[in-house]
């Protein structure tokens, strides 16, 4: 599962951040170092950073941003009118937010969400329901919550159980009107998930397959060949759009 990477001073911030974010979705981590968040983004992957400034841990932090420097971060902490200097910094490590701790503790968790890989996906591909014919609000459910949850080793079985249908029956109406295979939409986000990973140097193409549960970097190759007609070494600098448009010129369609 994903998580939210939580580096935070006090249990408050914590409990706030936590109890913001909806039901469901990325679990809050928290680290005690720059140390600790390292080892959690080759374990887990990490949708967003949310720190608490200081001059110290910005110094700690400017080499793990140079490895991961996809992975967006919010800071949240008590800000104070002379915290100008932090703020600077914070802007030049390309924080993706701040939040004041104590002002904006109701919504932290929505300004995260706002920010996160999740989100980022979700814009790259805000039109790709239309280039792919994904019109019946059964196909859109199914391609919300795939686009949420490439991080989860999902088939169409697994699908067809949450939806209380046959697997059969979904395959069918989702590939309704023109639609995509499902198989095949299924493999697409989990190919974009693995491209937004592999912009950060700090991720080799083993580590990316495990984190997206492919059997192997081989078998993350040979999917992203099926699916968008390139290999692994091109990954890290392709975008989500260009993915998409590879997809739709003749890969979306494979046997059930």
């Amino acid at each position: 599962m994903a998580a939210i990477a939580a580096l935070l001073e006090g249990r408050g911030a914590v409990t706030a951040l936590r109890r913001s974010l909806p039901r469901g979705g990325p679990g809050v981590v928290t680290c005690r170092t720059p140390a600790n968040l390292r080892q959690l983004l080759e374990k887990r992957i990490v949708e967003a950073v949310v720190f608490a400034p200081r001059a110290g841990l910005l110094d700690e932090w400017a080499s793990l941003r140079a490895d991961f420097p996809g992975i967006p971060i919010v800071a949240y902490a008590p800000f104070r009118p002379d915290d100008g200097d932090v703020l600077a910094e914070c802007r030049r490590q390309r924080v993706a937010a701040v939040a004041v701790e104590g002002v904006d503790d109701p919504v932290v968790g929505e300004l995260v969400r706002r920010v996160s890989l999740v989100a980022s996906r979700r814009r790259a591909l805000a039109d790709a329901p239309r280039q792919l014919r994904l019109a019946d609000p059964l196909q859109r459910q199914v391609w919300d919550f795939l686009l949420a949850s490439v991080d989860q080793p999902i088939t169409t079985a697994d699908l067809a159980r949450r939806l209380d249908m046959s697997r059969e029956h979904l395959s069918r109406q989702f590939g309704a009107g023109g639609a995509p295979n499902l198989k095949r939409v299924i493999d697409f986000l989990r190919v974009v998930g693995a491209a937004q990973l592999l912009q950060n140097p700090g991720y080799s193409v083993a580590r990316v397959a495990g984190l997206l549960s492919f059997a192997s970097s081989s078998h993350l190759g040979s999917t992203a060949r099926r699916i968008a007609g390139i290999g692994t070494a091109e990954l890290p600098g392709i975008s989500p759009a260009e993915l998409l448009s590879r997809f739709v010129r003749g890969h979306t369609r494979s046997r059930l």
